[in-house]
């Protein structure tokens, strides 16, 4: 099969994305000018502009008039909901914060991954995590994710068993939407277990995916304990957002 992109504007998208998801222009980074891709490229200074307006669409970049063009932060937030990192959550608490990959599992997408991403692209395949987040010795939060490889292909290299999943995604990966559901739940014996339930209490289980202009990249199960984690959620005319706490 040829991966290759097809035209010299997919190229460009392709490769700027790449060395963005890469690392090898962290945000911020001021990217060269157009005249210099575009001799780089061997191209028209109008299919570079192209190339950069598809991506700053797409989140990746962020263009400042008679700035120049840089890679854009990662959206951390959307207009009516954030989407928190686990570790800052728990930092933010002043309590020490760990982390402990259970599980990692490169597979094909099964029925369920696929409905759970919402996604019927031939042949995808997922990475399926499980990991378990403390606060001061204690576990706080039950992580099941799946990263849609498709989408995000570096996930399958990147070093998930120390840095947790949605952090790495939150630094380098930008998203443009996300639905999540919110609701109270009995934790199964095993999840009693990883998350130090004495006894039969509920949980507050969030259920969140986010997409990249209608792309599915995640599908995360975030199952907390519930004496130990809150939703707050303020509001404003016109605008709102929803944080743990």
């Amino acid at each position: 099969m040829n991966d290759r992109p097809a035209t010299l504007h997919e190229r460009i998208v392709t490769e700027v994305r790449d060395r963005i998801r890469g690392g090898d222009w962290p945000p911020g980074h001021r990217i060269p000018f157009e005249t210099d891709m575009a001799a780089e490229y061997g191209v028209s200074r109008m299919t570079v502009n192209k190339a950069l307006t598809q991506l700053t669409r797409e989140g990746f970049l962020d263009r400042r008039r008679k700035g120049g063009t840089f890679v854009a932060r990662p959206r951390h937030e959307s207009a009516v909901m954030t989407i928190p990192d686990i570790g800052e959550e728990v930092r933010g608490r002043d309590e020490a914060y760990a982390y402990e990959a259970i599980s990692r599992v490169v597979r094909p997408a099964n029925a369920e991954d696929r409905a759970l991403l919402r996604s019927d692209v031939p042949g995808l395949r997922v990475l399926a995590i499980e990991s378990v987040h403390s606060a001061d010795g204690q576990p706080f939060c039950h992580e099941a994710r799946l990263i849609n490889l498709d989408a995000v292909p570096e996930a399958e290299a990147a070093d998930l068993a120390h840095e947790p999943p949605g952090s790495w995604l939150l630094r380098l990966v930008p998203w443009s939407g996300a639905a999540q559901r919110i609701r109270a739940v009995v934790p199964t014996p095993r999840l009693e277990r990883l998350l130090g339930v004495s006894q039969p209490a509920a949980c507050l289980e969030i259920e969140r995916r986010t997409e990249l202009e209608g792309r599915a990249i995640t599908f995360a199960r975030l199952t907390y304990r519930g004496d130990l984690h809150q939703l707050v959620a303020e509001f404003a005319p016109g605008g709102g957002g929803l944080t743990g706490a």
